[in-house]
Parts: structure tokens; sequence; C-alpha cells
């Protein structure tokens, strides 16, 4: 992908059959994060209060990820591996259109990440 200036651009710019999950994810943490300022860094949207960017989302060749704070990845891990999701120290990854991340997972795993932020 291009180097990119908003959310829309980003998700425009995505494998179409990933452009749902990434509209879902933005919806689901903009629902989440009312008070955030969208942003794009290191070329990935993200979701920033103050200094802290509590939570990002992205779009590769083969799959999609959710980036949040270790801490929040650390809490929910049982429920990321009961969803059937891999996991690293700060993401998810999914692969579109066939896995998703449940919705209410995304919402604790924000709320978490949040509070891991201090914000």
């Amino acid at each position: 992908m291009t180097t990119v200036a908003d959310h829309d651009a980003y998700i425009a710019a995505a494998p179409e059959p990933f452009q749902p999950s990434l509209k879902r994810l933005r919806a689901l943490l903009a629902h989440a994060l009312p008070e955030a300022e969208e942003i794009v860094a290191y070329n990935m949207p993200g979701f920033r209060i103050g200094d802290s960017v509590v939570a990002s989302y992205a779009a590769f060749s083969k799959q999609c990820g959710l980036y949040v704070r270790p801490d929040a990845i650390s809490e929910h891990a049982d429920d990321i591996a009961a969803a059937g999701l891999k996991a690293t120290k700060t993401g998810i990854t999914f692969s579109p259109p066939r896995q998703h991340i449940p919705d209410d997972l995304v919402e604790r795993l924000t709320r978490a990440s949040r509070k891991s932020a201090g914000v």
C-alpha cells in the first residue's frame, strides 16, 4: 500500500476483500473511543487520546490486524485463543473474510488498552 493521509484513504487502498473488516474495526474503535482523534502513524490508521495511541488497525497482503497495548493482549489472552485468533505482543491477526475478531472482544481489548495507556 502507498502512504495515506487518513482512514478513508487507507481503507480504500486496502485489498477489496479486507475493506469490510477494516470498516468494521474503524467503527468499533470509534464507538469505544468517542473522544479519540483519528490518526495515521507509520502508515497505519489508529486512535489517539492525548499523546497515547490506544488502538490501531492494518491490512497486509493476506491478513488484517488489530493493535493495542501489550497489557490488553495479555489480559485477554485466553479470550483471544478461545476465538481461534493469533496474537503477538501488541496485535491480533485474522484473515478476512472467513475470520474476524468478535465485536465484544474488540471493545474489551480497546477498553483495556485505554486503561493501560492511562487515558
